[in-house]
């Protein structure tokens, strides 16, 4: 048994109150905007067939290695792994993996902020009502907003004006407190919506789109989409799971845990994709709009259909607490290692992360407009961003993570930790030594451009 935490250090008050603000940091934007939109543009139910299984077999097993990490640690990202890599007599170097995650998680929020500020916007379009609209009229919306840098970075600094407001409450007051009224909140819109579907619209449809398997529909493409998006779908290698983890009692099982938090994160995607597309068949639109499905063409769905009106107040509410509960995680990995490192108050501290973030989030939302010129190896700064974080840092953080745990920790502290026993832990290790790292490195393969 490791160490016992430091003294002082917060927990989770229950494992429940983990697997909440867990399942909020996996269910975000990814979950509400991205899997409906891949799902539309690969084919459906044979992109959801290839999600599932990738979830099982790659995102789970990392999912437990690194909130393992952080309950053995009982630190931060960087000195839990400093902390794990003594203890297994390894190279101090490895804290690379903990840094990687701090700093990717700020990159993250910088633009994910600015994002979640168009959320914001069209979610008070929405309560105006999108009556008259044209895919023209939207369009032209969705043009004019990102041109206005005003209107960008005021709505960006409303999203980090609340974020801060709920981690510096701190880790049960603020964050554990905010995703208790949240998620449940979350769950109830998007059932909400499902009954609209199979009152209103074409539930019939979303279930024969996303259920009805063709193993003939899945391709080379299809599996490498749905095994990326499995990997960054469950917030992995960003350092949040690894700082959630470390505040996790040692009374719970992390298998189970960790089980529960990826059945909530998936289900909530589907839930969402059929709620998305019962809407859109019933409005004979366009599944595979691809990013501009929530923007573009829900919009245009809820000025044609009955209730559309609140229906889309619902809709866009749903997609700002998905955002809101991952955003809150994005900002605890650098706040913790401030607190940690250099003893600063917890307020102190939060307000440094997010005035660090909130500046970069302005050059995020400037290379949309004043900045649009500036470029990074061909990249403006929000694609550059993005593709550093999503593309090279959440890979390469994940491919350590499983390698460390495989190759380089203890295995009996590995099997303290886990709480496995018999087949199931042999299957679960065997699985993160040699399968995630494979295809960790066939999704960065194909995020390259090297493979697909």
């Amino acid at each position: 048994m490791s160490n016992a935490a430091p003294a002082g250090r917060a927990h989770w008050s229950s494992r429940w109150a983990f697997i909440l603000v867990t399942a909020g940091s996996a269910i975000g934007l990814g979950n509400i905007w991205k899997f409906p939109y891949m799902t539309g543009t690969n084919g459906g139910s044979a992109f959801v067939l290839v999600y599932l299984a990738c979830i099982i077999g790659i995102g789970v097993p990392l999912l437990m290695a690194e909130t393992l990490l952080g309950r053995r640690g009982q630190e931060n990202p960087a000195d839990t792994m400093r902390i794990v890599a003594a203890e297994a007599r390894a190279s101090q170097w490895w804290q690379i993996v903990g840094y990687i995650g701090i700093l990717g998680a700020l990159f993250i929020l910088s633009f994910y902020s600015v994002v979640a500020g168009w959320i914001l916007d069209y979610t008070f379009l929405a309560m105006k009502g999108f009556a008259g609209a044209s895919k023209e009229s939207l369009a032209q919306t969705f043009s004019q907003l990102l041109a206005d840098p005003v209107k960008l970075i005021a709505w960006h600094t409303a999203f980090m004006a609340i974020n801060v407001a709920v981690v510096a409450g701190g880790v049960t007051a603020g964050i554990e407190r905010a995703n208790k009224i949240m998620m449940p909140a979350l769950l109830a819109i998007v059932l909400v919506l499902i009954g609209y579907g199979f009152v209103a619209a074409d539930m019939g449809a979303a279930f024969r789109f996303m259920f009805h398997f063709d193993f003939s529909a899945i391709s080379s493409k299809v599996i490498l989409s749905a095994m990326g998006h499995s990997f960054f779908t469950l917030s992995l290698g960003m350092g949040a799971i690894m700082t959630y983890g470390s505040y996790l009692g040692r009374d719970t099982s992390i298998a189970r845990t960790c089980l529960y938090i990826s059945v909530a994160d998936t289900g909530i995607a589907l839930l969402a994709g059929l709620a998305i597309f019962a809407i859109v068949f019933a409005q004979g639109l366009e599944p595979a709009a691809g990013p501009g499905l929530i923007l573009q063409t829900l919009p245009l769905a809820f000025s044609q259909m009955p209730g559309g009106g609140v229906i889309g107040v619902l809709f866009f509410l749903l997609v700002v607490f998905a955002a809101w509960t991952s955003s809150i995680s994005l900002i605890e990995p650098a706040t913790a290692w401030l607190i940690e490192r250099f003893g600063l108050r917890r307020s102190r501290a939060v307000w440094i992360v997010c005035l660090t973030t909130w500046l970069l989030g302005i050059a995020v939302a400037l290379s949309f407009n004043d900045w649009s010129e500036v470029r990074f190896f061909g990249l403006n700064i929000f694609d550059f961003l993005d593709t550093l974080t999503t593309k090279i840092m959440m890979p390469l953080a994940g491919l350590l993570i499983a390698l460390f745990t495989g190759w380089v920790m203890k295995r009996a502290h590995v099997e303290d930790e886990i709480g496995l026993g018999g087949g199931a832990f042999h299957l679960w290790f065997n699985v993160l030594r040699f399968l995630s790292p494979l295809a960790i490195v066939v999704i960065f393969l194909n995020v390259i451009g090297v493979i697909g």
